[in-house]
């Protein structure tokens, strides 16, 4: 049977629901807490991403960072350290346990999820990328070195650097890459909020192109880089976001992990209830097509719905010809 993309968890924080109830959403930590307040849950939302298909699953340190754990919780330094750890060995732990179980006999993958700079502000402006104006680009990047080199000591595959509002960001992390974890590999994802721009209003096009430039003409960076794409974006500007960007024979290689197509209050602090008409599993044969060799979902995605991704994915793989 053929592989068409590797297929990877859902909406953390939307499936953690399922084991705290309604608590999640509206905390300045989000589903971060919950690593200190109630590891079980976190692992259990591994196991259930991993149980319906997923073949590669995302640390919950999205929204944990060191200052933020000092600042929620109390902790020292050392022990919001000790926590991120911690954190990525749940997923580990909940990795190697569905391995002892499982019959499928490949072993899933555990990425470290490293949000935006804007997500520790609890503010919202981690949707619009308006602090990369305000933020002297150094201070971003000594932010994310610091929890990067945290999240790496602990041990993971590879990093899912996701949800950035601006090119500007990613450009950054793409320096900081190369130059201080060369032998780290790792994917970068956008949040867009049209059908061509990202969250900050950047050609997204134009920034991916700029992007993969680079990565082709760096040796480090070439051997490391995994993906660019696309998530907690609606469903519905995948397609448009990623049209034309790979008519050439050097592909770029693409990566998509969109919401459910309901929209977030950040006044509010709570979703909007109105998912996308088309399922996510509806889309994925023609997103392939252009180019994507990750596929999942974000926000308000749930273990059921990766599974039915994965299922599609199957039951497309077996009617494709053999390879050689």
């Amino acid at each position: 049977m053929g592989r068409l993309a590797t297929v990877i968890d859902g909406g953390f924080a939307t499936q953690l629901t399922q084991h705290v109830g309604d608590r999640v959403d509206g905390d300045p930590l989000w589903s971060a807490r919950f690593n200190a307040t109630d590891p079980e849950a976190v692992k259990k939302v591994h196991r259930d991403f991993l149980e319906a298909g997923a073949e590669l699953i995302r640390t919950n340190t999205y929204q944990a960072s060191i200052g933020n754990y000092m600042k929620h919780l109390g902790l020292s330094e050392e022990a919001a350290i000790s926590l991120i750890q911690d954190t990525v060995g749940f997923a580990k732990e909940a990795r190697d346990e569905f391995a002892r179980t499982s019959e499928k006999g490949s072993v899933p993958q555990v990425f470290g999820s490293i949000g935006p700079y804007g997500a520790c502000l609890a503010d919202g402006s981690e949707y619009t990328g308006s602090y990369v104006v305000s933020t002297s680009p150094s201070v971003i990047r000594e932010w994310h070195k610091k929890r990067i080199s945290v999240i790496i000591e602990a041990g993971v595959d590879a990093l899912a650097i996701e949800t950035l509002p601006s090119a500007v960001e990613g450009e950054i992390l793409l320096n900081l890459m190369r130059e201080d974890f060369p032998d780290v590999k790792f994917w970068l994802s956008f949040q867009c909020r049209s059908d061509s721009e990202t969250a900050a209003g950047e050609n997204y096009q134009e920034a991916v192109r700029r992007i993969w430039k680079k990565v082709k003409e760096d040796g480090v960076l070439s051997k490391n880089f995994l993906a660019i794409g696309v998530n907690c974006t609606h469903p519905d500007r995948v397609t448009p976001l990623f049209s034309g960007l790979n008519q050439e024979e050097d592909r770029i290689p693409l990566i998509a992990y969109p919401n459910s197509g309901e929209t977030y209050d950040v006044v509010e602090k709570k979703w909007i209830c109105d998912r996308a008409q088309q399922p996510l599993e509806s889309r994925v044969q023609e997103w392939i097509g252009l180019g994507v060799r990750y596929v999942g979902g974000c926000c308000r995605n749930y273990a059921d719905d990766i599974r039915r991704l994965r299922e599609t994915l199957d039951s497309v793989a077996r009617q494709l010809p053999p390879t050689d």
